[in-house]
C-alpha cells in the first residue's frame, strides 16, 4: 500500500513541477510604461513561459483564474545599465574581485569579459534590486584597448545562463583616463600614434584572414580584424572635447562603428557627433567632476536629447565600495535636469535596448519579448519611491 501511495505522488509531483516551469503571471499596474506607445492607466501585463504573453488595460485584459497576480503603482520594462564593469569589479573593493583591467599591457583587445564574469558578484544583485535586469558589462576604461565586453540578465548562477551577447563591442579609453599603471603612452599623440599603428596591422591581417594565403591566428588581431569588419563595434571612453575629435578622426580613418562613452564636453561639440550619427552613452549625471570630466554638466543628457542624439545612461566605474552606481538614480536626475520623466524613462528602456541591439528581446513591454519588467510602488525617478518587484525571463527575482 506504500509503494502505491508514492506511486500515485509521481503524478502529482510532475503536474506540479510543469505548473512552476510555465509560469503564468499577471502584473497590474495604476500605471504602466510599455515604452511602446502611451502610458497605460490600470494596465494589465500578462506573462506565460517566460515571455510577455498580452499587455492593455484591465477592461481590454482578462486575466485567467490560474494565473498568480501581483500589483504595483507603476510597471515599467526591466532597466537597462548601458555600460557597466559590474561582475568584473566586485564589492569588496580588493585585488581577488577587481578583474576589469589588465595592467601588464595598454593595447589588449583579446581580452573578453564573458572569462572574467562572475554571475554570483553582489553588484549584479546589487543592480537587480534597483530594477536593472539587463547590463552592457566587461573591461574597463584605462587602456588604450582594455578588452571585449558582453551583455547578460542579471540573473544565474553562471556567465552562460542568461548571456544575451558574448562579445559586443571592444573598449577604448582616450585622454588622460589612461591609468598610471602603463609606462606609455605618456601624451595624448602617442596614444593615438599607438592604436593607429595597431589598426594598421589588423588592416594588413584583415586581408590575410580573407584571403586564401596561410597566416598565423593572432587572438588581438582577430578582435581589431572584426572590429574593422563592422561584427564588433567600438566603445571609446573619453571627456574633453578635444579628445572626442581625436576618437572622430580615428573612426573616420579607419571606418569602424563607434559609441562614444563618457562625453563630459559633448554639449561644445554637439553639432559634430550630431552629424556623424555616433550614439553616445552618456557620463553618469552625478559623476563627480574632475581630471576629464572636470566640466562635466547634469544638463549634457537632455542637451543631446534635444538635438537628436541617440542617449543611454550608465553605471560606469568608480574607484570606491560599492563601485557603481544605479542607472536608476542617474536618470532620475537627468530628468530633473531638463530631460523629463518620460523621456528619462524612455533612454533607460528601449532607446538603450535599440542602441545595444537587443531591442527584438528587451526594452518594452510587447508581446513576445521577454518578460523582464519592475515594480515601483510610486514615480519611478523619485528617490523616496521602492523597487517592490523584479521579474527576469518572467520569474520573480525580487
Amino acid at each position: 500500500m506504500r509503494s502505491f501511495k508514492k506511486l500515485l505522488l509521481i503524478p502529482a509531483l510532475l503536474l506540479a513541477f510543469s505548473t512552476f516551469s510555465e509560469a503564468q503571471i499577471a502584473v497590474k499596474g495604476e500605471t504602466v510604461y510599455t515604452m511602446a506607445g502611451n502610458p497605460i492607466s490600470n494596465g494589465v501585463v500578462l506573462i506565460k513561459d517566460g515571455k510577455i504573453e498580452r499587455v492593455g488595460s484591465a477592461s481590454q485584459v482578462n486575466i485567467p483564474s490560474n494565473y498568480e497576480v501581483f500589483e504595483a503603482k507603476v510597471v515599467t520594462p526591466g532597466l537597462i545599465d548601458a555600460h557597466s564593469v559590474v561582475g568584473l569589479a566586485g564589492h569588496l573593493n580588493v585585488d581577488a574581485d577587481q578583474d576589469q583591467l589588465e595592467t601588464s599591457n595598454p593595447i589588449q583587445p583579446e581580452l573578453r569579459a564573458i572569462d572574467a564574469y562572475n554571475a554570483r558578484e553582489a553588484l549584479v544583485g546589487h543592480l537587480r534590486d534597483h530594477g536593472v535586469t539587463t547590463i552592457h558589462t566587461g573591461h574597463g576604461p584605462g587602456a588604450l584597448i582594455s578588452g571585449q565586453t558582453m551583455i547578460t540578465k542579471t540573473t544565474g548562477e553562471t556567465v552562460d545562463e542568461n548571456l544575451i551577447h558574448p562579445a559586443k563591442m571592444l573598449a577604448f579609453t582616450l585622454g588622460n583616463n589612461i591609468s598610471g599603471a602603463f609606462n606609455k603612452p605618456g601624451t595624448r599623440a602617442k596614444a593615438i600614434a599607438m592604436m593607429r599603428q595597431e589598426l594598421i596591422k589588423a588592416q594588413a591581417y584583415l586581408e590575410k584572414r580573407n584571403s586564401d594565403e596561410d597566416y598565423s591566428k593572432d587572438l588581438g588581431m582577430e578582435a581589431l580584424a572584426d572590429l574593422l569588419e563592422g561584427k564588433i563595434t567600438a566603445l571609446v571612453t573619453v571627456h574633453q572635447a578635444h579628445d572626442i575629435m581625436s576618437a572622430i578622426r580615428l573612426q573616420e580613418e579607419f571606418g569602424f562603428p563607434m559609441v562614444l562613452d563618457g562625453v563630459a564636453e559633448a554639449y561644445l561639440i554637439i553639432d559634430e557627433i550630431k552629424e556623424r550619427g555616433y550614439p553616445v552613452i552618456i557620463h553618469p549625471s552625478m559623476i563627480r567632476p574632475g581630471g576629464d570630466a572636470k566640466n562635466a554638466s547634469m544638463e549634457t543628457a537632455a542637451k543631446l536629447y534635444e538635438a537628436g542624439i541617440p542617449i543611454a545612461f550608465q553605471s560606469g566605474f568608480e574607484g570606491y565600495v560599492p563601485k557603481t552606481r544605479v542607472v536608476l538614480f542617474e536618470a532620475g536626475v537627468a530628468a530633473a535636469n531638463g530631460l523629463g520623466k518620460e523621456n528619462a524613462l524612455k533612454v533607460l528602456t528601449i532607446d538603450a535596448a535599440k542602441m545595444l541591439g537587443i531591442d527584438d528581446r528587451v526594452g518594452s513591454l510587447e508581446r513576445g519579448k521577454d518578460a523582464d519588467l519592475v515594480m515601483f510602488n510610486g514615480d519611478p525617478l523619485e528617490y523616496i519611491t521602492n523597487v517592490t518587484g523584479v521579474f527576469i525571463n518572467g520569474e520573480k527575482v525580487k
